[in-house]
């Protein structure tokens, strides 16, 4: 009976230490959601940001639920296009990405972005928390007393409400349909007008 405990013992200790059996924690992720214009553009610039893991684009802002993109680009609910931007803080920080989007946008231009307006195409910060809106509302402080911009931000900081994906044809855009997106890109002058407002600093 002895034997058979010590053996049991020992089976026990080669499950706990053995690594194929040993479950993985699964990472910690944090959520930061931006609108910037046109959505196609925001997932495409945080894809390549470092410690993002993952991001889709979609609606939020409004009141309405389940909107589509037909009812949103009418500008009747209220909504803007948006991306939801999830990422690993141990590799990233909330400041670095609000530095990232500041510099990607031109926060001066009310209801709309380069070539595409509209409520919609507005720019906002949407906290999921009250250290996001710290550092959101430090950021935009920051920006302003450098003096950098021409004009007076025009960015609103709101508390995030439910998100709600776009169609499947939306998400990553850029990748499956790359000449359309270029086409787009370039012919909206999104990267000529951010040189223009940031230089070397545009993202």
């Amino acid at each position: 009976m002895l034997k058979l405990t010590k053996l049991l013992l020992m089976a026990a200790c080669v499950m706990a230490l053995s690594p194929a059996l040993a479950e993985e924690p699964a990472p910690k992720t944090a959520i930061a959601t931006f609108a910037g214009g046109c959505f196609w553009s925001m997932q495409r610039h945080f894809d390549d940001v470092a410690g993002v893991v993952k991001t889709r684009v979609g609606y939020t802002g409004g009141p309405e639920t389940s909107p589509t993109y037909e009812q949103v680009s009418s500008e009747k609910t209220g909504h803007a296009e948006a991306v939801e931007v999830t990422f690993d803080p141990a590799k990233t920080s909330y400041k670095k990405l609000l530095m990232s989007y500041w510099h990607y946008i031109d926060p001066t231009t009310k209801d709309g972005q380069f070539c595409d307006f509209g409520p919609s195409y507005r720019t906002a910060i949407f906290t999921h928390d009250a250290s996001q809106k710290k550092d959101a509302e430090s950021s935009k402080a920051e920006i302003e007393k450098s003096g950098v911009l021409k004009g007076k931000i025009v960015t609103a900081i709101e508390d995030a409400g439910p998100f709600w994906p776009a169609e499947d044809y939306h998400q990553e855009f850029y990748k499956k349909n790359p000449v359309r997106y270029t086409s787009y890109r370039i012919g909206c002058g999104r990267d000529a007008m951010l040189t223009h407002i940031w230089g070397d600093a545009a993202q």
